[in-house]
């Protein structure tokens, strides 16, 4: 750029020249700066032919890098959009997956929800409430003991006195035979625990509520604590883990009630947990009887593997006899074979004559 400026004033100052020189009318001064002239001319137009050449390729080549690199940035920007894509639409499908769970989920929780209130319409009648904790309390002790055929228990058995319990666990000494019923004590306790009722009439249902259980533990001490027929005594079966709760939290009174009378209150939880433990009592019991009838008889082995012995031993002998008697039946067997072979031989004149 400097060296086109730098022409431009030269050739300024070379026509600033030809205009002086023709007013001094020196012609050959004035044809050599002519020729000056059209030379810068021409270096003029090659210089700007080539530098509009080199500015074309420089322009082509700054087009191309900036393609190039546009290329690129668009293949970059494509890849994350696919990446994203890919990403945004595993989301959706994790999304979608879990909207169809939840979806379901919540068909069980209505159906669910559909039982819950079904299984509160059957609770709010006493004598569904009855079975319902009666079929509760057998289906924990046939999962503790299996079937009731098996003589560990029995469902619905009748005293001497008429009297029907739930179930009579036929529990080892020093338990004894253990008479277990079923008492459900729901109403009071949930209009006690609701509330949407007030406190005077919540603290109201809380007494009734203690006296239910009080009188439920009495029935069960007077009428199924029976001398003779059962041990001294028995457990009062609460299908409702809230209420066995309610007990043992807050009515420590219930608590002090039923230990005076021998009647143990179970929730479902530990009920199991009791029945458990006498299960495995009776099968100790059980594998102690097999052991020592074993024991017997490996003692009753033991003489017969005695008596086994001596025999043996004897037969050993015989044995031994027979064996050395074989050897010397062989040694006489060999003497006769001998004394044939040296008959067929000839040999027993010569032995006569020798003798």
């Amino acid at each position: 750029m400097e060296y086109i400026i730098i022409s431009l004033l030269i050739l300024n100052l070379i026509i600033l020249l030809i205009l002086v020189l023709r007013k001094n009318n020196n012609s050959d001064l004035m044809e050599k700066l002519g020729h000056f002239e059209a030379n810068i001319n021409k270096e003029i137009g090659e210089f700007k032919f080539g530098f509009s050449q080199d500015l074309f390729n420089d322009f082509n080549k700054l087009n191309d890098s900036i393609e190039n690199k546009l290329n690129h940035i668009n293949d970059k920007v494509n890849e994350r959009l696919d990446q994203n894509f890919e990403r945004s639409n595993k989301t959706f499908m994790h999304v979608l997956e879990r909207l169809t769970k939840i979806d379901e989920a919540q068909k069980k929780i209505d159906s669910l929800s559909g039982e819950i209130v079904s299984l509160q319409s059957v609770l709010t009648d006493k004598k569904t409430r009855g079975t319902f904790g009666e079929v509760n309390l057998e289906y924990i002790l046939n999962n503790a003991f299996g079937s009731s055929q098996n003589g560990i228990y029995e469902t619905q058995h009748k005293f001497k006195n008429g009297l029907i319990v739930d179930a009579l666990l036929y529990a080892p000494s020093p338990l004894g035979t253990i008479a277990i019923d079923s008492k459900f004590p729901l109403e009071n306790y949930q209009k006690m625990t609701d509330l949407n009722k007030s406190k005077e009439e919540r603290l109201a249902r809380e007494k009734l509520f203690i006296q239910d259980v009080k009188k439920h533990i009495l029935d069960i001490s007077e009428k199924y604590i029976i001398p003779g027929e059962t041990g001294d005594e028995a457990i009062m079966f609460l299908p409702a883990e809230a209420i066995f709760a309610e007990i043992n939290a807050y009515h420590p009174e219930l608590i002090n009630l039923a230990y005076q009378k021998k009647v143990w209150i179970c929730g479902p939880t530990t009920l199991i947990s009791t029945l458990s433990i006498i299960s495995m009592i009776l099968k100790n019991m059980e594998r102690d009887k097999y052991a020592k009838i074993i024991q017997e008889e490996l003692n009753l082995l033991s003489i017969e593997f005695t008596r086994y012995k001596e025999r043996w031993d004897k037969l050993s002998r015989c044995v031994k006899q027979v064996n050395q008697s074989i050897d010397d039946l062989h040694i006489t067997s060999e003497k006769i074979q001998k004394k044939f072979t040296q008959i067929s031989d000839g040999k027993v004149a010569s032995l006569k004559e020798n003798n």
